[in-house]
């Protein structure tokens, strides 16, 4: 059979690349969710001609009015803040804010470099020693100069994941004994609600009392002020982990758990094929909030048990009392904030991975 329309197949194959765009858009935008990106999504779909008029509206959901928010914001933010005096002077703007991330910028790459020099230094020595017969003088010399700002933020990361990881190693199964087990359930959650709501403030005496009576000197692989922040952070975020765990587990369907005992399948087995797949949605949810709690209580812990890291750098800042350090302060609360932002938007990518079957 024939067609009459000579541009039939043209267009035909103009259709099926077109079904195709969209079909790669559409998989495509559930990363862009991920990373926080959704606006690229409509961005995409109106640039290949797909209802243009909808797209836009979603563009306007999406990217305008944010970006209109945080214009608003900053505007809002640079008329108010020269009116509010402190024993610091005015409390700065967005200019002096964004003048001191740079500031902190050079520093730290001049301290970068001063310590690449003294490495260099060490190794030249060492080398010459070698060189001279003299190996036995050759000595490892630690850089001991102040860190830089990056090098506070990598520690914070560092530290906060550390917690993260025992409070994940303790949580996870608790929650699954807890879920599986109504009698676990009854013990664990006297306990759950009693030590959910305390600080971190009155959890880091004890910590630090009982991490400087194991440990009397900095020697071992880790420093105390690292032990007792890591400690304090998993402390206080065990807790959403641990209840989503079991909330998750118990609610895995009965028909699942009965085809179990059928099989007989034995505890490994069961937790590892029935348990966890079905729990893992409500599991990442948990572990996300444990995260961000982890990461706010991980300031507070450091400030007080001086642990070279974002919240060490924000109390010496406050006592320093120098013109500059309310802004330096600012810069460090919006390097705070952008940070738990990327440290949820990881743990999304995690769940998005882990659970892709139930979002396709």
């Amino acid at each position: 059979m024939t067609t009459l329309d000579p541009n039939f197949s043209a267009d035909a194959d103009r259709e099926e690349r077109r079904a195709r765009l969209f079909t790669r858009i559409s998989h495509a935008d559930k990363w862009f969710q991920v990373l926080g990106l959704s606006w690229v999504t409509p961005v995409l779909k109106a640039a290949a001609g797909d209802n243009p008029q909808a797209q836009m509206k979603e563009i306007w959901r999406l990217l305008v009015v944010p970006v209109l928010a945080i214009v608003g914001f900053l505007l809002l933010w640079g008329t108010l803040a020269p009116k509010v005096q402190t024993s610091l002077g005015a409390v700065p703007g967005p200019a002096q804010v964004w003048e001191e991330a740079v500031n902190l910028h050079a520093d730290a790459q001049a301290k970068a470099e001063k310590r690449d020099k003294f490495e260099a230094m060490v190794a030249k020595r060492n080398d010459k020693l070698i060189a001279a017969g003299k190996a036995d003088q050759v000595k490892d010399v630690a850089y001991t100069g102040a860190p830089s700002y990056y090098q506070q933020i990598w520690t914070s990361i560092q530290t906060v994941f550390a917690g993260f990881l025992v409070a994940t190693l303790v949580a996870v199964p608790l929650g699954i004994l807890a879920g599986l087990s109504p009698t676990a359930n009854a013990g664990l959650n006297p306990l759950i609600q009693i030590f959910k709501p305390v600080s971190p403030l009155a959890w880091l005496p004890i910590v630090t009392m009982i991490v400087s009576a194991l440990a009397a000197n900095d020697g071992g692989l880790f420093p105390k002020s690292f032990i007792i922040s890591a400690i304090t952070v998993t402390l206080c975020s065990l807790w959403p982990t641990l209840i989503n765990t079991s909330l998750g587990v118990a609610s895995i369907d009965r028909d699942l758990v009965n085809v179990s005992k059928v099989l007989k399948m034995n505890t490994w087995t069961k937790i590892t094929r029935l348990v966890l797949p079905s729990a893992l949605p409500l599991i990442f949810t948990g572990l996300r909030l444990s995260l961000g709690v982890g990461w706010m209580v991980l300031i507070a812990a450091e400030m007080l048990a001086q642990n070279p890291g974002l919240g060490k750098f924000v109390w010496d800042e406050f006592q320093n009392g120098s013109s500059s350090s309310l802004a330096k302060i600012m810069v460090a609360v919006f390097t705070i904030g952008i940070i738990g932002f990327l440290l949820d938007r990881v743990m999304y990518a995690l769940q998005s991975l882990f659970t892709f079957t139930n979002q396709r």
